[in-house]
């Protein structure tokens, strides 16, 4: 049996189906939420993103003191430093007028480039706004694809973007793709392939090598 990429998308989309991520009202908020999800879970970001809905405009919190933006994003954790990088992200977005669709007329390498140059974008961080907020095709490389690639028995690059590359390589450029593979391994890490895997009623235990013997 052939065991690729592809093949391992398509047996997590027909199990769990399609996911319909990034979980937000609008680009911006998808933007700001990657920015609060670093180190943290997606229950903590969203307690800080509700304490920030009535500003959720890139006007109002850039206007807002960075002590008060900080308070309400507390829940994030780190919330001190992830203000500063909120405040440098929105310095960078208004370059463009704070308008998605100038951003997106950028070329997406230049555009990666610019994300990565913001401090505290790093980048997985960078890849996610890419892919969920300015509709790139790229391959979001995180811990969790790390763990179920290295049991499934890939072969895994240790650099970020050769890891990247080497999944995109064998994968259409294709934006739902990438949009449904990054949630779905998310969604599987949690159900099943988790830091104690719970192996019995895996949909890819049949390929999957259970290399389960470092932390990963």
């Amino acid at each position: 049996m052939k065991k690729d990429y592809q093949f391992i998308y398509n047996i997590l989309f027909n199990h769990y189906g399609p996911q319909n991520w990034w979980p937000a009202e609008s680009p911006f908020e998808m933007m700001i939420g990657a920015i609060l999800v670093q180190n943290t879970n997606w229950n903590n970001v969203e307690k800080a993103l509700n304490n920030l809905s009535e500003f959720m405009h890139p006007e109002e919190i850039d206007q807002l003191p960075i002590e008060k933006l900080a308070g309400l994003i507390r829940p994030s954790g780190f919330y001190k430093l992830k203000a500063k990088r909120i405040k440098s992200f929105l310095t960078w977005f208004k370059t463009y007028n704070y308008d998605i669709a100038l951003v997106k007329k950028v070329d997406k390498h230049l555009l990666r480039l610019e994300l990565l140059d913001i401090h505290g974008i790093g980048r997985e961080t960078a890849d996610v706004i890419l892919l969920y907020a300015l509709d790139t095709p790229i391959f979001v490389v995180d811990a969790y694809a790390r763990r179920i690639f290295y049991r499934l028995g890939f072969d895994l690059p240790n650099a970020y973007d050769s890891f990247r590359k080497q999944i995109e390589k064998e994968l259409p450029e294709d934006l739902t793709l990438y949009n449904e593979y990054h949630a779905l391994l998310v969604q599987h890490a949690k159900d099943h392939c988790k830091a104690n895997p719970l192996c019995d009623r895996c949909p890819i235990l049949d390929v999957c090598e259970r290399r389960v013997s470092r932390s990963v």
